[in-house]
């Protein structure tokens, strides 16, 4: 059989990629010769994927509970995936060397879909959080959560990630401190991050175990993570933008998206979940221990990761429209969170 012209150029191509590794083509061809065909199951390692959930108890709803949030950690991995692309100006360097990517200069319409893909996975994380908050039972979930002692959704890494490399540590500063760090090193402001008063016990000053155990685990790694990534993240790329760029309506919408839905709509869907389990019990605290009546209305902090992208009025209000619309239909519900925020 004669191999056509399109193929030889294909196998040239081949060739030339192995050796510039060092590599013989042959042997690469070899393999694919005697390789089996690949499977879904395979691919998406669906056996081990379905491994994953161990419940510590025997309530089924609990399963729902690991499911949902194992499918949230895998959203914030896309999210940083899309952040990381901007970040470094698209540049991907191939496993044989080679640039893939912009390297120099991002340009604005990739900036906008990266940015886009974000707000996208953010929205289906959102939307589908009745799940949590409809899709289990309360009693089983107000028992089942007695056995995850100091384990808490505060404790996810992979969302302060997507916190750091998406503005100035300076605007995530504890609110009572920003002032008095705005110019202060990163990591001192990293060290006053909001979420740390989240976790301390009132009547004490202390820190709770799960931030002890999150901060022993994750603290350095976010001290070296906020190292690489403040100097480009994303705030500091939109500023490098040109003028006419940094006005692209698109951009700035876009922006303006991902800083509501992270300072605003993933933190208050929490809220809600947690006043539908919790409030209705007269529990206070949250799973760890977390205070999550002060620690998860925006306005109590006002995290706001681009406040030059908004007006006084918008800054002023921040969470308050998210109120108004998302609870019109629970008038006690949104009394009672009118009264947090």
């Amino acid at each position: 059989m004669d191999l056509s012209e399109a193929t030889l150029e294909r196998i040239k191509l081949l060739k030339e990629k192995y050796a510039a590794i060092g590599q013989d083509l042959d042997s690469y061809l070899d393999g694919l010769i005697f390789s089996n065909p690949l499977t879904y199951w395979d691919y998406i390692e669906v056996d081990a994927l379905l491994s994953l959930q161990k419940p510590k108890t025997d309530f089924p709803d609990e399963k729902i509970f690991i499911v949902y949030h194992q499918i949230t950690e895998l959203y914030f991995y896309l999210i940083q995936h899309e952040i990381d692309q901007i970040c470094r100006n698209g540049k991907i360097i191939s496993d044989i060397g080679q640039d893939l990517g912009w390297n120099k200069e991002l340009p604005v319409e990739v900036f906008i879909s990266k940015l886009k893909r974000c707000n996208m996975y953010f929205g289906a994380l959102t939307r589908s959080f009745d799940i949590m908050r409809l899709g289990m039972e309360k009693e089983q979930f107000t028992k089942f959560r007695m056995s995850l002692l100091s384990a808490s959704g505060f404790q996810t890494a992979s969302y302060r990630k997507i916190e750091i490399s998406s503005t100035d540590l300076r605007y995530l500063v504890h609110e009572t401190k920003r002032d008095e760090l705005w110019d202060s090193d990163i990591h001192v402001q990293l060290d006053n991050i909001y979420w740390r008063a989240g976790a301390i016990v009132e009547e004490t000053g202390e820190k709770t175990l799960t931030l002890r155990d999150f901060e022993e685990k994750y603290l350095e790694d976010f001290h070296e993570f906020a190292e690489e990534y403040q100097p480009m993240n994303l705030w500091k790329k939109y500023r490098a933008l040109s003028e006419k760029d940094q006005k692209n309506p698109e951009l700035i919408k876009e922006l303006r998206e991902l800083d509501v839905n992270v300072n605003i709509n993933w933190p208050l869907v929490h809220f809600r979940t947690a006043a539908h389990y919790l409030a209705n019990k007269g529990e206070s605290k949250g799973t760890g221990g977390t205070n999550w009546q002060k620690y998860l209305p925006p306005s109590f902090q006002r995290r706001i990761f681009y406040p030059e992208l908004w007006s006084e009025q918008e800054i002023a209000e921040w969470g308050k429209k998210w109120v108004d619309e998302v609870f019109a239909d629970s008038i006690s519900t949104e009394n009672q969170l009118k009264d947090k925020i």
